[in-house]
């Protein structure tokens, strides 16, 4: 009875007004538009700064030996704007030929895209056309960490210094799984030459924790007076895993780093894509989990929330973000970066390439055409993605027995 009174009550109240309301109306929402009000920091995503739709752009100025296979370029780290160019490092694998998995392997031949990787950079004056420089970091001797491969770096400016951290393999990848930890190289230039830090940096969670195994991803920047390291750690038993992302904090860029209690701190992602956003810190979260193709946000670098939902999330992407080491608790956000596709080539012979892609994540200006909710795709883009011969002759059979 009392529930039919309210129900009574509510249908008194005059309907929605037809021009949104910017600020919440005072009156009774439905759960869909309370989420509108208090979930998101606009009403409308065109004019939510933490929404964006995506462009790409291919790159000039990187050779792939015709497709071959055999060098991949992938996972960038953030740019940096030093000496009237644009730096980025990233990883680099240049083998006698393409993956052949870990049953296969040797030390000449890798086992993934980036098994026998090391770490190269290139520069570039307008940010589409890169000038390979050549390489950064090297493997390191065994049985040292970083001696099977040195992968996925990102990049650190502190106090005059640099520092780059990248995942440090102990074995090829696919052995036992992805496994590995840490590492860190630094220098006064960033043109090198650069030192590798003897040891682990971030080290492997005890065992049984979620990131027992591995520490992908590490994405520094400088945050309330500290280093924030945050990083990826894929867990659980394939194909039933999760992927999550976790923090560790310095004072010092070389450690000692503190992995935060109440790690991961997203539950999304595959990447680890942070950026300085106004008093907080905001993320994209591509690809895994059930708030995949999010951007979130954080007023304290640690509890994140979905701020924007949006589609072509960029894979392993990084920014130019000019706020990412100032800790000036304004920042202003990110309009363009690098990322990676890894599916290029032929059956057998895949191979990873370095984009660019653009964005309008910058909260002192908008780019309306970077504010689009609808993205036409061609066709041919979903027809490629259609069933399997075995799954059509499996939903064929279930059709006649239903």
């Amino acid at each position: 009875m009392n529930q039919e009174r309210g129900y009574n009550e509510l249908a008194q109240l005059s309907a929605f007004p037809w021009d949104i309301p910017q600020t919440r109306p005072e009156r009774p929402l439905s759960a869909a538009f309370d989420r509108l009000y208090a979930n998101y920091l606009t009403p409308r995503p065109e004019d939510n700064p933490l929404f964006t739709s995506f462009k790409y752009t291919r790159l000039e100025g990187f050779d792939y030996r015709d497709g071959d296979g055999s060098i991949t370029r992938r996972d960038p780290s953030k740019i940096i704007y030093e000496n009237g160019k644009y730096y980025v490092w990233y990883t680099k694998r240049d083998t006698i030929c393409p993956p052949r998995g870990a049953v296969q392997c040797t030390d000449e031949i890798p086992s993934t895209d980036w098994d026998l990787a090391e770490i190269w950079y290139a520069t570039s004056e307008d940010g589409f056309t890169w000038k390979e420089q050549g390489v950064a970091v090297t493997r390191s001797a065994k049985p040292q960490a970083g001696w099977r491969s040195v992968a996925t770096p990102d990049i650190l400016k502190w106090k005059g210094k640099y520092y780059l951290y990248y995942q440090a393999f102990l074995e090829a990848s696919g052995t036992k799984g992805d496994h590995c930890p840490v590492a860190v190289s630094y220098s006064d230039s960033p043109d090198g030459p650069w030192s590798a830090v003897e040891g682990i940096t971030v080290e492997n969670g005890e065992p049984g924790t979620w990131d027992q195994f591995s520490i992908h991803g590490p994405s520094p920047i400088v945050y309330r007076g500290k280093i924030y390291l945050y990083y990826k750690a894929a867990f659980g038993d394939r194909p039933d895993y999760l992927v999550g992302l976790g923090l560790a904090t310095a004072d010092d860029p070389l450690g000692p780093f503190e992995k935060h209690p109440l790690n991961p701190v997203m539950n999304s992602g595959h990447e680890t894509t942070f950026f300085p956003f106004g008093e907080g810190v905001a993320a994209l979260a591509i690809r895994n989990g059930n708030e995949a193709n999010t951007i979130q946000y954080s007023n304290d670098g640690v509890n994140f929330e979905v701020a924007a939902v949006s589609t072509l999330f960029p894979t392993a992407a990084k920014a130019y973000d000019p706020d990412a080491f100032t800790d000036s608790g304004d920042g202003r956000g990110i309009e363009w970066g690098l990322c990676h596709f890894t599916n290029a080539g032929s059956p057998g012979n895949k191979y990873g390439f370095l984009a660019r892609f653009d964005c309008s994540l910058r909260r002192d200006r908008r780019d309306p055409l970077m504010k689009n909710t609808q993205v036409n795709i061609h066709p041919d883009v979903y027809f490629k993605l259609g069933l399997t011969v075995e799954q059509r002759l499996k939903r064929g059979l279930l059709e006649k027995n239903y």
